[in-house]
């Protein structure tokens, strides 16, 4: 039997008294797909930053390529052992072209010159190999986000990793990209590697996953062969129990209409063309459509974000001016940015103070903050939404996934909404985390509010909406009910381009 290419035995971590990993443990064979499962906060980040060198473990034991490594990788010690790693959250300098960061301190020169052309010309190669038509020169904040995770995954392809930490690779990505990453991963395997994969895309795994690896609460739960186990075992080992239903879809009578939409434009991003559509109370309203079809710039241009060309938005009947998030905040019209941590959070802040940001005025008095009324209301939203933390003073960058998914959601239940819109509510999360989202999503629908939703995965649009707005190149193509309709329907409005 080949050597494993990596081993960890008793690993235990902890992060200010609360512990992350308890023993866990974890190996990776030559040319195989491992995937290391568990519900967010389980500890899988945590083990896979210590595999490449990102943290230091508290204890346990550590071997590559069956030699013990007696003390902590770094980074950079990890790279030179043939460890790379692509994490969740993009680790790219925006600033800087393509070619730039794929090539970041390790760059192409010539007596001590940059060789920007043979840069470039190395850098098409590795965009070739992932099918990928980019100007190496291009800034990466003028790519969308899934671009600049494609280009997370060609720089670690261009390091020579023999072991490949893959952490959600494919949250972001159309499926045209996936099926190109998943004939890339083929590849590595043949060729060898070993690839560690993190997702909670459980649907995908079949694909291309060979073993599979739980944990639970930073504990080690159980390694099994992915053709000797299916879905609802996975489920049941990560979350402890069975789930049984993955969509807790209500039915709400629907009220009366609390947004219009008519002639929406914006030449931001991809642009959006004439969009109208009406947002009823106690309704959930789903926009479908492929990457780049222009629903996220419809949120943004709604919300303030970005600034309409023209078109009117009026809720309850009023005309709203919202030109930027504050004027649609007054108006409780809130949204939940696709991207948390750039949009949705203050990450340096603590949670007690992103859930009350947007409600300053609610637990302030004379312009001081009351930190026992921050503290109470805070801990209330913590109860409500079940958030997994030791306290509402912990920072916000020290929460998983879908725990911050949760206070970008929290941050605007304190408010008085009557529309709240999700952009990707769940993408990056568990599958029992997508529950709490769901029911989350539920309650407002219950409470009359009209809720919104972008979402790329279409199980969840029919799952959880009402009615579906269908997209492509900046227009709504068609308008759907959704238990009248399914994903090979939505599919060709979705690529209806004239």
């Amino acid at each position: 039997m080949a050597t494993d290419l990596v081993k960890v035995e008793h690993i235990s971590k902890a992060f200010s008294g609360v512990t992350a990993l308890d023993d866990a443990r974890f190996d990776l064979r030559p040319g195989e797909v491992h995937a290391l499962l568990g519900e967010n906060g389980a500890g899988k980040s945590t083990l896979m930053k210590i595999i490449s060198g990102v943290y230091r473990r508290d204890s346990g034991d550590f071997y590559v390529n069956g030699e013990k490594i007696p003390g902590d990788l770094t980074p950079q010690s990890a790279q030179n052992l043939g460890i790379g790693i692509i994490h969740q959250e993009l680790n790219l300098c925006p600033h800087l072209t393509v070619a730039e960061n794929i090539f970041l301190n390790r760059e192409f020169t010539v007596s001590g010159f940059l060789n920007e052309k043979k840069q470039n010309e190395a850098v098409k190669q590795y965009l070739k190999t992932l099918n990928l038509n980019i100007d190496p020169a291009t800034p990466v904040r003028n790519l969308p986000v899934s671009k600049q995770q494609m280009v997370e995954i060609c720089k670690t392809l261009s390091m020579n990793a023999r072991i490949i930490i893959m952490d959600e690779p494919t949250s972001a990505l159309t499926e045209k990209e996936i099926d190109d990453l998943f004939k890339v991963i083929a590849m590595l395997k043949a060729e060898g590697h070993g690839i560690i994969y993190i997702s909670h895309r459980l649907e995908e795994l079949s694909r291309i996953v060979d073993r599979v690896t739980i944990l639970r609460d930073g504990k080690y739960v159980k390694t099994l062969n992915f053709a000797e186990t299916n879905l609802p075992e996975i489920i049941s080992l990560m979350v402890g129990r069975a789930l049984t239903e993955k969509f807790p879809r209500i039915e709400v009578e629907r009220g009366e209409k609390v947004l219009e939409v008519k002639n929406l434009s914006s030449l931001h991003g991809v642009g959006v063309k004439k969009v109208s559509f009406n947002l009823y109370k106690g309704e959930i309203l789903a926009f479908a459509g492929l990457m780049g079809a222009g629903r996220s710039e419809v949120v943004r241009a709604i919300s303030g974000a970005d600034r309409m060309s023209e078109g009117e938005i009026r809720i309850n009947g009023k005309l709203a001016k919202i030109h930027a998030p504050r004027e649609a905040i007054v108006q409780g019209l809130f949204c939940a940015p696709e991207d948390r941590k750039r949009d949705g959070l203050c990450v340096k802040m603590t949670l007690a103070e992103n859930i009350t940001l947007p409600s300053l005025d609610i637990v302030s008095k004379l312009g001081v903050i009351l930190r026992k009324l921050e503290s109470k209301k805070s801990k209330e939203m913590v109860q409500s939404l079940k958030i997994k933390t030791p306290s509402v003073d912990q920072y916000v960058r020290n929460l998983s996934g879908g725990n911050q998914q949760k206070v970008v959601v929290g941050k605007w239940l304190m408010r008085n909404a009557r529309i709240v819109i999700f952009d990707e509510p769940t993408r990056g999360i568990d599958v029992a985390s997508k529950i709490e989202i769901y029911n989350i999503i539920n309650d407002l629908k219950k409470n009359g509010i009209g809720v919104m939703f972008v979402s790329s995965e279409l199980p969840e649009v029919l799952g959880m909406s009402d009615r579906i707005m269908v997209m492509c190149n900046g227009r709504i193509t068609a308008e759907l009910i959704t238990k009248n309709t399914n994903q090979e329907e939505i599919l060709k409005y979705a690529t209806q381009y004239s």
